[in-house]
């Protein structure tokens, strides 16, 4: 079975009308889920929040304390960047996201579950270790891969990104630590303008031109990624999970398809079969075309289910 960690409070975190990040993207996953059946076979589970401990492995003392002193409690929001904004319960949903990363990798390892899908809010991947951006506050990816390091012993842990945005943050927080591999595709001159220059020999970036489409991403994917992936034999696949290649969606230009989801969900629920008894934590990214995005998470779910 998948546990699919979810909490009420990512419902509540919002950042303005009008902003793509909207609440209403979880209530179309889990609408879509319950009416494909598949949210009947899922563990559903409820975080608690992650301690700072977890937290601080990837993210400086100096970040943490100015999100804490950040949080609005006298006003509706407040603006870190002019992407990235805080309403009164932007804080806990950051604690609960990184939260059910942390419970998830203490699921998967402890063989209470075989992977994990976490339907979260905030995203991570653009959180760098000491500044938020991008939607993020907290890197979700990197505070797992880093529970996973310190709590259970791992040596080779898997990063998959493969959200339209390159995962800038987890990038800048692994640059060069040999216990990770990073393989990662997103549209080349894409916020946040980084990736096509890897940071540590241990990023495998494979950059897509504006409208690329599903095959581009097939030979990234098998040209680039699972020689890389063979060579490194993971312990544990982590994945940035977002949807926002998608044709319909407005924020890029890529042209991947609802079936191009499942191919490449599928493939990494063959790549953790191999090497590390199906053992992944994946955590919701991007994807801002509600019903595509809804979608598309189904396509992943199922390929988890069937790991």
């Amino acid at each position: 079975m998948t546990a699919y960690y979810t909490h009420p409070t990512f419902l509540a975190h919002e950042m303005g009308p009008g902003h793509p990040e909207c609440p209403q993207r979880l209530a179309a996953i889990h609408d879509h889920l319950t009416r494909k059946g598949l949210m009947a076979l899922l563990d559903v589970c409820e975080p608690a929040e992650a301690p700072d401990a977890a937290i601080l492995r990837a993210h400086s003392v100096e970040h943490l304390d100015r999100l804490v002193a950040a949080s609005p409690t006298d006003r509706p929001y407040h603006g870190l960047d002019p992407d990235t904004t805080m309403n009164h319960h932007t804080l806990r949903a950051s604690y609960l996201a990184a939260g059910a990363v942390v419970e998830a990798v203490d699921t998967v390892l402890t063989e209470r579950q075989r992977n994990a899908f976490c339907a979260v809010r905030p995203p991570g991947h653009h959180a760098e270790r000491s500044a938020p951006m991008g939607f993020c506050f907290f890197n979700n990816i990197a505070i797992a891969a880093h529970h996973a390091l310190a709590e259970y012993g791992l040596k080779r842990i898997l990063i998959v990104d493969f959200d339209v945005h390159h995962g800038n943050g987890t990038e800048e927080i692994f640059a060069d630590d040999d216990r990770v591999l990073m393989v990662s595709t997103f549209e080349h001159a894409l916020y946040p303008f980084s990736g096509d220059i890897p940071l540590g020999t241990n990023m495998v970036n494979v950059p897509l031109a504006a409208y690329s489409d599903g095959q581009a991403m097939q030979r990234a994917v098998t040209d680039h990624w699972l020689p890389a992936i063979e060579r490194f034999r993971p312990e544990l696949v982590l994945i940035s999970a977002g949807f926002d290649a998608h044709r319909e969606d407005e924020l890029s230009h890529l042209m991947w398809s609802d079936l191009d989801y499942a191919w490449i969900s599928q493939q990494l629920v063959q790549v953790a079969a191999q090497h590390c008894n199906g053992r992944i934590v994946s955590s919701l990214e991007g994807g801002y075309a509600i019903q595509a995005l809804a979608r598309s998470v189904g396509h992943h779910v199922d390929a988890l289910l069937g790991g």
